[in-house]
Parts: C-alpha cells; structure tokens; sequence
C-alpha cells in the first residue's frame, strides 16, 4: 500500500511493536493472475480446512464417547492432573508452554525498573493478577515516594514485547507526581500463555478494563489515563469504545496505533480464519528475520532485540489474524470513538501507518482529541532520541486535561 506525501510504503502484515515484519504468503501475491486463479484456489483451500475441521471433530467426539464408556466401568474415579500442566479457562497450557511462562516470570521478576536518577523519588514494584481466562497477568507499578498522585497512567504495551521496556517513561511521570501500572498481556513478559501466542485480542481488552478496574478501586478518587502502544494502542482504543471505559478514564493516549493493517493479498485474508482455526499457533518460519527499523537510536535496537522478553521469532498464525480483525474493526467503529484522545506518530514509522492516524483524528467523535506527527521519527516513539521530548509531550498534555 503506498502512502502519500512521500512517506515509506507501510509494510501489510507485522508482527506489531516489535517490528518483525511477517509478509504472509508473500509469494502468493506475485503468483495470482487473475481474480478468477485466486477464487479457485481459496475454494480448494476452504474445502480442505473445512473437511480438516469435520475430522478433527469427529475424532474429538468418538474419543469423548470413548472415555466416557470407560469411565462407567468400576468406581468413578477423579482424573489426576498432569504434573507440569496448567489449566486455564480459555485453554489448556503444555507442559513445555507452562515451563516457558515460568521462565520468563523469572525473567521478568529481575527487570531493574529503576533509574538512578528516580531511585529516591519513586517506588517499584511487581505483582500478578487473575485475567479474565484465569490466566496469571504479570504487572509492574511505578509511583510517586510521597504516595501522593496528581493521576495514574495504565500502560498496555506494543505486541511481541513487555512492561519492563517502560521503566524511562515511568520515571519522568513519576518525577511529575503522575502514578505508572503497566500489565503484559497475555503470552508476553511475566504473564502466562506461549511466548508471543494471542488467542485473542478480545481477552487483552477484557484484561485492560479488568486492570483498571482494580486499580481505580484501590486508587479511589485518582483520575486516570490508558495509554497504548501500536497493537496495544488498538487494544486501549477498542476498550474505550465502551461507554463505562469513557466514563472512568480522563483520556488515552495513542502511539503509533495499528490501524488499518492490511495483508498482503486479499486471498491472504479470506483464508486466514480458517488457518487460525486450524494451526493457531503455526509460525512462517520464511518470515523476514532481520525487520526494519522501529528506532533511531542503535542503542535502543539493540536493548530491544537482545532482550529475552522480547519475542523475535515468526508471528503465530492466529495472533496475525487477530491483528486483521481488531484493525478492521476499529476502522469500520472510528466514527464512533467519543472519548478524549491524544495520538502520536512517526512519519517514517513503516510498521503501522500514520495516515489512518490522522483519520483516526479526523473522523473520532471525540470533542478533546490532539495529534502530533512527528518528522522522520519512526514506529518505537518513546525508544527514540527524542523520547524525553515526546514524553514531556505526553505529560503536558494529561496535566491539560486534569485543568478541563
């Protein structure tokens, strides 16, 4: 999709803030001719998923019957847990998918979230809670020493990374009496699932509004700010869709969103329910390794690209058609965006794009709504240079809304 004013053609498919771009079926856009090849083959690809599926139901009800008959014969007995293998609501976990959270708990438990410079102005700490699916979300809080907060900013992190990366914006909001929690979601940072793996966007966004809710119940009186990062900006948006979300936050702040994120042929996404059915947690071992930049800062790069957190492997299937659904959704509902909103983006930024950005701004109903376009800067604003300056930014803007 090329992009006007001269700015970088926006990459279709991305694995989100992390910038490894995974163009699915890349090769299927220059082998289609005509409409006619491409409707053809998504019918043979449909008639085999779909017998796939009728099979794999078959065999799933006969083993049922199956253990169900055995289990009449003689006492009915508990069936014993496996040891190594959690049990959540929104699905089983493997032992080796329960051995990796486990990991990076620990991983995430030694993030240093202190600067020097706000070791004695702030207080840190981790803790988890129940998600929506009964899976452990890992969380991180920054606040003021005094205890005393002007208001609390909520991060919810880009896809593919985790809270800890936020620790230098926390400690400027910290030093300006703001209140920081920041959550991973769902298969990243600290918090259960498959490293990278998200079943659905839907259970991030439940998430969020669960993570406000206790935090505004344990902060009664406290305004509160989200604040969003590239799909994780997706996320805050869709969230505040709900009018409850708008009547409990004083706003939310967005950099660069992932709006309107296309696939790289149409085919791609005709068929990618179907594959998310299938193989939700296939990855395209041809995806592109080494990304694009998502920072200006080498540095920043490579802090980003060496952390263990941070997922660097091929995007799961299921996680980039869940990518399609939220951007397609947030931009078929944009006029019906009310709350208040300050957006953010790079112009160079060739991960999520800042045109929908600006129609994001120019299409909202919101009554308070900001943007900033930022020249040149790229996808990972607040890892750039400048990212004192688009954090002072971000303050100002909060401290006007708290006058408002």
């Amino acid at each position: 999709m090329e992009m006007e004013r001269g700015i970088a053609p926006v990459e279709e498919l991305t694995s989100g803030a992390s910038s490894r771009i995974i163009p699915v079926f890349r090769g299927v856009r220059r082998s289609i001719i005509s409409r006619e090849a491409a409707i053809r083959v998504l019918l043979f690809l449909q008639s085999i998923f779909l017998w796939i599926l009728i099979l794999i139901r078959l065999r799933g009800g006969r083993s049922a019957l199956s253990s169900k008959s055995s289990s009449m014969v003689g006492s009915p007995l508990p069936s014993p847990r496996r040891r190594g293998v959690g049990f959540r609501k929104g699905g089983r976990l493997s032992a080796k998918e329960e051995e990796d959270s486990q990991k990076r708990r620990v991983l995430a438990e030694q993030v240093d979230m202190a600067f020097p410079l706000s070791c004695s102005r702030c207080r840190c700490e981790s803790f988890v809670i129940m998600g929506t699916k009964k899976n452990a979300l890992f969380c991180r809080s920054w606040v003021p020493a005094t205890g005393n907060m002007k208001c609390i900013l909520l991060i919810i992190h880009g896809l593919n990374e985790h809270s800890g990366r936020y620790a230098h914006f926390a400690s400027q909001l910290t030093a300006c009496g703001f209140g920081v929690y920041a959550m991973d979601w769902i298969g990243h940072g600290g918090s259960d699932g498959l490293h990278g793996y998200v079943p659905s966007l839907d259970w991030v966004v439940a998430d969020t509004e669960l993570f406000l809710e206790k935090i505004r119940s344990e902060n009664p009186g406290v305004p509160c700010f989200l604040f969003g990062h590239s799909t994780g900006g997706a996320v805050v948006l869709k969230a505040a869709l709900r009018s409850q979300m708008v009547a409990a936050l004083k706003g939310i702040i967005l950099t660069s969103p992932a709006l309107r994120v296309k696939p790289a042929h149409a085919l791609v996404g005709a068929v990618a329910p179907i594959f998310s059915l299938v193989l939700p947690k296939y990855q395209f071992k041809g995806a592109n390794k080494k990304g694009i930049p998502v920072s200006r800062d080498p540095a920043a790069m490579q802090a980003k690209y060496s952390d263990p957190l941070v997922y660097t492997g091929p995007i799961r299937i299921r996680t980039g058609h869940e990518i399609l659904r939220i951007s397609s959704y947030l931009m078929q509902n944009i006029r019906s965006v009310k709350i208040p909103f300050f957006v953010l983006h790079g112009t160079a930024d060739r991960v999520t794009d800042p045109l929908a950005s600006q129609d994001l701004y120019n299409e909202a109903s919101s009554k308070h709504k900001d943007i900033k376009l930022y020249e040149g800067f790229l996808h990972d604003l607040l890892f750039e240079p400048e990212r004192d300056e688009i954090g002072t930014d971000i303050i100002e803007w909060m401290e006007n809304r708290l006058k408002q």
